[in-house]
């Protein structure tokens, strides 16, 4: 019994001191996700692929379109329309939170 009950002191003992420098590690790397994330040079280069798979999702859509024609369901079509409208107003909702 008292190896049992040491054994489980020691299980808890382990458990507390592991979490608290486990939450001290998931700071640091969120903070420095963070850091990274406000960086000027990754924040360019995510619009930037941001706007190139907008104009490749155009392309492709307008290429099954010409084969599919008006088989393609009315969801897509008013969400690829929707999402060409706002690239030409300049409306860019990346990076930011709907909530």
């Amino acid at each position: 019994m008292r190896y049992r009950l040491t054994f489980i002191a020691g299980l808890a003992c382990g458990y507390v001191l592991g979490t608290r420098a486990g939450r001290e590690r998931y700071e640091q790397l969120k903070k420095s996700a963070r850091q990274v994330s406000q960086n000027p040079a990754v924040r360019n280069a995510a619009e930037s692929a941001a706007q190139t798979g907008r104009e490749v999702a155009g392309k492709a859509y307008h290429s099954v379109n010409s084969v599919v024609g008006d088989k393609l369901p009315d969801s897509v079509a008013q969400r690829v329309r929707s999402l060409r409208e706002r690239s030409r107003n300049g409306q860019d909702d990346w990076g930011t939170s709907n909530t």
